[in-house]
């Protein structure tokens, strides 16, 4: 980027900021329900909300959030910096006939990550809701509900260099920012690398270098701390007439996009390095997906953990993605939906997961092969827990059952007991360990699981702990030992109990 277009994007950003152009504002603008509403795809609340009279921020809300045409001198009040006429040299509006129609779609995104409460404005392509069509081909789409899923399961310890494989509109990288001394920014699409300049550039975000290219043929040779990837994973078909965006469609057959990812990784990471994508893998007849992609991991030789979130057989899916390309129902949406079948038909597909995965390059020999089912509700910053769970992985795979029962244990502080009783009587009928963070497990537990996870303050050690069940109970205390130790294992993994 140019001195000039640098003079021009501080111009904005001084503009913006003069504005009070941010989330809360917005939110406080047209009310809680209104955005609700936008968040939703819909907004005519919003625009009913706004004053008569228009404001800097209102302005700036109609145009870049809504979608909608303002007038020039409006927007020069609105941008008094910039101007309209550089607002349109940024691409941001055309002008017309005294009025500014919006190109981009420009509004504030706030969060929160292990540095803490951050804000910063994004811009990205105007959406179906905006332009009133199906998308562009090449579309860059701005923070969705993946892009902020991947963003809450990064790790953000500090390290030394972060690739983001698929940038997009760069939200990804901006993330990994703040907590890597260098990352590495990599997309097919010259739009998407466009954009994502230009938000780094508007955020004052100096440590991001932007390279063109498919997947990793833009870092032939070069290893990683960290690799975060939002790839392109939607199964589309290949064939004539149906629509494959950038954002999006990775250009290969059903999963093999992702495949090609995660088996990358392995020339990519540094020892002991983690890489976290989000991704899409088939199952056929006589073979789980998951499993599949598992493998795609641990037959590179790499740790892995899958975590499937969501399963949709092949009619959901391809509602959902046709949907999600702004094509509506009629004879053109009927025609690519049975493209997508056949397309399924022809590979046996019988149904599509969706998920998280963590990837990391052993220091030694892998000792990680995770895979499981959570489709409930999870906390947001899930990150610090993954992070854990790796920590505790390690720490147990070193724990022979002599050295574990020789540790002292604590109670995480989010976690709580449910007993639950038949009417009358004194003992619990079920017990169950919660977990109020993280993935908010549910644990069954029994007695006298129960009593040692109530004993784990960290002043006895797991031995003393288990002798002491053992005669209340009157049981063998090397059967009981024997009995309770897998458990334990399992609720250290899980973060229910920590290792003091």
């Amino acid at each position: 980027m140019g001195l000039n277009c640098s003079v021009t994007v501080a111009a904005l950003r001084s503009d913006l900021a003069a504005a009070a152009f941010s989330v809360e504002r917005l939110t406080a603008l047209w009310g809680p329900d209104a955005a609700a509403a936008l968040h939703r795809g819909h907004r005519v609340p919003a625009l009913r909300a706004l004053p008569s009279e228009p404001t800097p921020l209102s302005t700036l809300a109609t145009a870049f959030v809504l979608g909608l045409p303002v007038g020039g001198d409006d927007l020069d009040a609105a941008l008094p910096a910039l101007g309209a006429a550089g607002a349109a040299g940024l691409g941001l509006v055309r002008l017309a006939d005294g009025a500014a129609e919006p190109l981009l779609d420009l509004r504030p995104y706030s969060f929160v990550d292990a540095n803490g409460v951050g804000e910063w404005w994004i811009a990205s392509d105007l959406s179906e809701l905006a332009t009133g069509a199906p998308l562009r081909e090449d579309h860059v789409l701005g923070v969705g509900g993946a892009s902020s899923t991947l963003s809450g399961l990064t790790i953000g310890s500090a390290v030394r260099s972060v690739l983001d494989l698929g940038t997009g509109c760069g939200i990804q990288a901006m993330h990994a920012a703040r907590h890597a001394d260098r990352v590495v920014a990599t997309d097919i699409s010259a739009r998407a690398l466009e954009i994502a300049r230009l938000n780094a550039e508007l955020n004052g975000i100096r440590n991001i270098e932007f390279r063109p290219g498919s997947l990793f043929e833009p870092v032939a040779g070069e290893r990683f701390d960290r690799v975060v990837s939002n790839p392109p994973f939607v199964i589309t078909p290949r064939a004539d007439g149906v629509p494959a965006y950038e954002y999006r469609d990775g250009g290969m057959v059903g999963d093999a996009l992702v495949q090609a990812v995660v088996e990358g990784l392995a020339e990519h990471l540094e020892p002991g390095g983690v890489a976290q994508l989000l991704g899409n893998w088939e199952y056929r007849p006589g073979a789980s997906g998951l499993e599949r992609a598992v493998r795609w991991a641990s037959d590179r030789g790499l740790d892995v953990w899958a975590i499937e979130r969501e399963l949709q057989d092949p009619a959901a899916y391809a509602e959902t993605w046709i949907r999600d390309g702004g094509m509506r129902p009629g004879a053109e949406f009927d025609r690519l939906y049975a493209a997508w079948l056949a397309d399924f038909e022809t590979r046996g597909v019988t149904s599509v997961g969706f998920g998280y995965l963590t990837v990391r390059r052993p220091r030694d020999r892998p000792s990680l092969r995770r895979l499981e089912r959570l489709d409930g509700p999870v906390a947001p910053g899930l990150g610090e827990r993954i992070a854990a769970t790796l920590a505790a992985h390690d720490a147990l795979a070193a724990l022979d059952d002599e050295a574990l029962a020789a540790r002292h244990l604590g109670v995480a502080p989010d976690v709580t007991v449910e007993r639950h009783y038949w009417p009358g009587d004194e003992d619990p009928t079920a017990m169950t360990l919660r977990q109020g963070g993280g993935f908010q497990r549910a644990e069954p537990i029994g007695t006298a699981l129960a009593a040692l996870v109530g004993a784990c303050d960290g002043e006895l050690s797991v031995r003393a702990i288990v002798a002491a069940l053992a005669e209340l109970l009157e049981a063998d205390e090397a059967a009981l030992s024997a009995e309770l130790l897998p458990s334990i294992r399992s609720l250290v993994l899980d973060g229910f109990l920590l290792l003091e």
